[in-house]
C-alpha cells in the first residue's frame, strides 16, 4: 500500500480529530505548493489571492461577498509554526475531550468556537473606533479560536481532571486552561489584537457549550444535524431510498453498512456505555447527565 493510499485510508477511517489535524495541513500544504507555483512562474500575487478568499475579513462589505470564509479561515494557516502549536493543543486536548465525549461533540465545539471568534472579531472591529483605519484592510485566519474553544469546554467539562505536566508536576485542567487564556487571548493584547480578539470569542463558546454540558444540554446538537444531512447528500455512492416488503418485513437500502462502518459504530457506542458505567461506580446514578440517562435507557431496550 503506498503512502497515498495510507493517508486516505486514515482519514477514511480515522477519528473526528485526525480528519481536522488532517483538514489543517492539507490547507496549508496546497497553500505552500501555490505559493512555490508562484515564484517559479514569477507570480507573487498567486498566494495571498488564494489566502484572501480562505481569510475571513473584517469588513462587512468584503463578507458579504465571501460569506463561506467564516468557515475556511478556521482551517486556513500561512506559517509553519502558528500551524504547528494549533495542531498540538488540538491534539492534546482533542485526546482528552474524546476520553469522555463523543466525536460529534468534538467537531461541533471546533466549529462554533471558531464561528464565535470570527463574529467576535468582526463586531469589534466594527464597533470600536480604535480599528477604524485597519477594519477594511484586515483579515484573520487559523484555528487558535476552535483550539481555544476546545481547551475552555473540556476545562469547564472536566475543571480537576489532573494532567502530569513535565517541571510542573500535576496541575489541575482549569488552571492551565486559565494561564494558556491569559497568555494567549490577553497578555500583549496590542500584538496581534484581531487574533485574540477571536481566541476571546472561541474562549466564550467553550465556556458555554462546556456548561451545558456539565447540564445535560448540547448546543451543538443543530450543527451536527447539518453536518448529517450534507454527509448523507455527497457521500460517494449514496444509496437510493428502496424498500422492499416481504413477509411483513421491510428493508431499507439506505440503512446498509460496510463491515467496518458497523463495527467502528459499535466501539464507539460500547465506549459510550463503559464511560457511562464507570461514572455510574464513582458517582451514582444521579451523576449522570440527561443525554447519558438517554443513552443508558435506549441500550438497556435493546437488551430485552
Amino acid at each position: 500500500m503506498g503512502i497515498w493510499d495510507e493517508i486516505k485510508g486514515s482519514f477514511r477511517h480515522g477519528t473526528a480529530l485526525t480528519r481536522l489535524m488532517y483538514i489543517n495541513g492539507a490547507v496549508f500544504l496546497v497553500i505552500k505548493i501555490i505559493e512555490v507555483i508562484g515564484v517559479l512562474t514569477a507570480s507573487p500575487g498567486l498566494a495571498p489571492a488564494v489566502i484572501s478568499n480562505l481569510a475571513v475579513p473584517a469588513s462587512l462589505s468584503v463578507l458579504a461577498f465571501k460569506p463561506w470564509t467564516i468557515f475556511t479561515y478556521m482551517f486556513t494557516h500561512q506559517g509553519f509554526i502558528h500551524l504547528l502549536f494549533n495542531l498540538l493543543w488540538l491534539w492534546w486536548f482533542g485526546k482528552i475531550f474524546l476520553s469522555y465525549l463523543d466525536q460529534r461533540k468534538l467537531v461541533s465545539i471546533y466549529i462554533m468556537g471558531g464561528l464565535a471568534g470570527a463574529l467576535l472579531y468582526i463586531a469589534v472591529f466594527n464597533i470600536f473606533p480604535a480599528f477604524a483605519g485597519a477594519v477594511n484592510v484586515s483579515v484573520a485566519i487559523g484555528a487558535s479560536a476552535s483550539v481555544m474553544a476546545l481547551v475552555i469546554s473540556t476545562a469547564v467539562y472536566l475543571p480537576d481532571l489532573e494532567l502530569h505536566l513535565l517541571f510542573f508536576g500535576r496541575v489541575k485542567l482549569k488552571y492551565l486552561a486559565l494561564v494558556t487564556f491569559l497568555i494567549t487571548s490577553v497578555f500583549d493584547f496590542s500584538v496581534n489584537t484581531g487574533g485574540k480578539i477571536a481566541h476571546i470569542g472561541g474562549a466564550l463558546m467553550g465556556l458555554a457549550y462546556g456548561q451545558g454540558l456539565k447540564n445535560g444540554r448540547d448546543f451543538g446538537a443543530w450543527l451536527n444535524m447539518i453536518i448529517d444531512f450534507f454527509v448523507t447528500l455527497f457521500k460517494p455512492g449514496r444509496r437510493l431510498k428502496v424498500k422492499y416488503k416481504k413477509a411483513g418485513a421491510t428493508f431499507d437500502a439506505r440503512k446498509m453498512k460496510t463491515d467496518h462502518e458497523y463495527n467502528a459504530a459499535k466501539a464507539e457506542r460500547q465506549k459510550e456505555i463503559d464511560y457511562i458505567l464507570d461514572k455510574i461506580s464513582k458517582g451514582g446514578y444521579d451523576s449522570l447527565t440527561k443525554e447519558e440517562k438517554a443513552i443508558l435507557f435506549s441500550e438497556s431496550q435493546k437488551k430485552r
